[in-house]
């Protein structure tokens, strides 16, 4: 099942999406459940907003394939690597990344992105997924200049603009069957199978609840492969991943301060 948030007619909605249609849900299905309302909305006529807002944080796993550790310089880490970005980093499909004048090099990190359903604390992996309202695609958009010179990754992770999700939720969903590729203008820059992934998606829920609680509407991205790079002022980025769609985002540099 594919859940979208979109806006139409000045008003943000739940839906689920039904073919060409999307079946307009009574509220945030992740507190309100899946009852519709009755209506139905053209998708051609919707606007796919993020799908999800984060309610408290979006926790990120660093160098979580092989081959990404290696090009950053380094062996993966033995546990995963953690780090968070703040909700108002978050934009939707179709938003714009804006590249920001403290930063020369701007770069795209394509990756899995597990929505938080439920609270979990200390959760076994064995457990994990029962926490899990589905996947979406992100992006982590990285300053990596500052990244580099600060020793630390908040606030080259941390911009507004900087984390792309969309285009919608997918309830039903293995990622020991999908492949993730991202494109900057149409060429392929990175493409991996999701089993890459060197920490499972239930053993990073594991680690990280026993760590902080997830809340709902919570989100972990789950790390990214090897390939990422730079894109510039009027790039279009995109992130595809089988069975969950493409997020798209075109670039734009920040307009300089008075």
């Amino acid at each position: 099942m594919k859940i979208a948030r979109f806006s139409h007619d000045e008003a943000i909605m739940y839906g689920i999406i039904d073919e060409r249609e999307l079946v307009v849900l009574a509220g945030d299905p992740m507190f309100t459940g899946y009852e519709t309302t009755g209506a139905r909305v053209p998708l051609a006529d919707a606007a796919l907003l993020a799908p999800v807002i984060p309610r408290s944080k979006v926790v990120c796993v660093g160098k979580n394939y092989h081959d990404h550790a290696a090009e950053m310089g380094g062996v993966a880490p033995e546990e995963p690597l953690l780090f968070l970005k703040p909700n108002t980093a978050v934009i939707g499909p179709g938003d714009a990344i804006v590249r920001p004048t403290l930063s020369e090099r701007t770069e795209y990190e394509g990756e899995l992105v597990v929505v938080i359903g439920k609270i979990a604390k200390n959760v076994k992996a064995e457990n994990a997924l029962d926490y899990v309202l589905g996947y979406t695609i992100g992006n982590d958009v990285t300053a990596r200049d500052l990244q580099r010179k600060d020793g630390q990754w908040a606030r080259a992770k941390g911009f507004d603009t900087f984390c792309p999700l969309g285009p919608v939720i997918e309830t039903d969903f293995d990622p020991a069957t999908a492949t993730i590729e991202t494109r900057v203008n149409g060429e392929v820059r990175q493409h991996a199978p999701l089993t890459d992934m060197i920490h499972s998606v239930p053993a990073i829920i594991e680690y990280a609840s026993a760590v902080f609680t997830l809340l709902p509407g919570d989100v972990i991205m789950t790390g990214t492969p090897a390939g990422v790079g730079t894109f510039d002022a009027g790039d279009v980025v995109e992130v595809e991943i089988s069975g969950l769609g493409i997020l798209r985002n075109i670039a734009r540099d920040a307009v300089p301060a008075p």
